[in-house]
């Protein structure tokens, strides 16, 4: 009779935690509208169409939701009014200053450079600097000060709660990716990501990552297929008992259970980033941009989600909306990621609505 009354009490506990399973992943998604997805603009560009012109073209093609690198003041008096929202993005550069001054030096800057320019209604996002911790090193000490005060400056506003503050990271600041559930972050950067962690799980605010499966692709060809990459895979990989065919899901995962290892499972996944090239190297071409793009919009208006939080919808922001002819990375593909002709006409036939 106690063996029995234990299995009773374990597999009530069993369903119990199911249960809170459960609800921590409905919790993630806060309504049953579709995730949004949205495309960057990046304005590295000596033939970039006027602005005006821009959001035409983003109405046109029913295109709600931007990202901007930084808050260009032409580009955010186009956008005042329309109804567009926004993801604007706190240059790298800029750090130290915000890092270093006080709370009213940060609500100056953010009454200057974008209140001044756009409504708050408009802004969901405040990106604070862009894959610093990898690709911008030298910044990594004035990350979370710069998030702090501008927080605090958003909440002497009464806008701590309307828009969001996070901060995009490549996925190198994971050490270990794969499987997705040896999820990891490298344990160089912990210091500066579990307060991050943090702030987001406190805040309710995102992590931001960047996702290129075509990166993946042509720096590991020995162990990512093409297929894989481009949502195309019929192979199924099997991971703790979660069934993965592409690497979008299985990035995004890796994510997931690198937060979950570090105690914060909860925190939701905003893609800042993602997209194909439709030239300049091996996997490029307009085709695979489409196959790549369409899928992901697909995806996320659906809310299928991932694996290992089906049904929760993962917010999108496609790269790029134009070609960028001003990059000077050396790597040829980084300027034809656009989307978009200068002339308005689409490189592929994609639809957004």
């Amino acid at each position: 009779m106690a063996i029995q009354k234990m299995r009773i009490s374990q597999i009530f506990l069993l369903n119990l935690a199911s249960v809170f399973t459960i609800l921590s992943l409905l919790s993630l998604s806060s309504s049953t509208e579709a995730a949004p997805v949205g495309v960057c603009y990046g304005r590295e560009a000596s033939n970039l169409p006027p602005t005006s012109a821009v959001v035409h073209l983003l109405q046109s093609n029913g295109i709600s939701w931007i990202r901007i690198f930084n808050p260009d003041p032409e580009a955010l008096a186009s956008f005042s009014g329309t109804g567009i929202q926004l993801m604007i993005g706190v240059p790298n550069e800029i750090l130290p200053t915000l890092a270093n001054g006080t709370v009213s030096a940060s609500l100056i800057w953010l009454e200057s450079n974008i209140f001044s320019l756009i409504p708050p209604s408009q802004v969901r996002y405040l990106a604070v600097g862009n894959e610093v911790l990898v690709n911008n090193p030298s910044y990594t000490q004035f990350l979370e000060p710069a998030i702090l005060n501008l927080y605090r400056a958003l909440h002497e506003l009464g806008l701590a709660d309307a828009i969001k503050l996070s901060s995009p990271h490549a996925a190198a600041v994971l050490s270990e990716s794969y499987p997705p559930s040896a999820g990891a972050f490298d344990l160089s950067l912990t210091p500066v990501m579990v307060p991050l962690l943090k702030f987001l799980s406190e805040t309710e605010s995102p992590l931001m990552v960047n996702v290129y499966p075509f990166f993946s692709y042509v720096n590991n060809h020995q162990y990512v297929t093409l297929d894989y990459a481009l949502f195309r895979s019929s192979a199924v990989e099997i991971d703790r008992d979660l069934e993965y065919r592409n690497m979008f899901d299985a990035t995004i995962d890796a994510f997931v259970y690198a937060m979950e290892r570090e105690g914060y499972p909860r925190i939701p996944v905003v893609v800042t980033e993602t997209g194909w090239p439709t030239d300049g190297g091996d996997g490029a071409g307009a085709g695979n941009a489409l196959d790549y793009n369409r899928n992901v919009v697909m995806r996320t208006k659906g809310n299928i989600g991932t694996p290992k939080r089906p049904g929760v919808g993962v917010e999108v922001f496609l790269f790029d909306l134009f070609d960028e002819n001003g990059k000077t990375t050396g790597v040829e593909f980084e300027k034809h990621f656009g989307i978009f002709g200068v002339n308005g006409i689409k490189a592929y036939d994609i639809s957004f609505i």
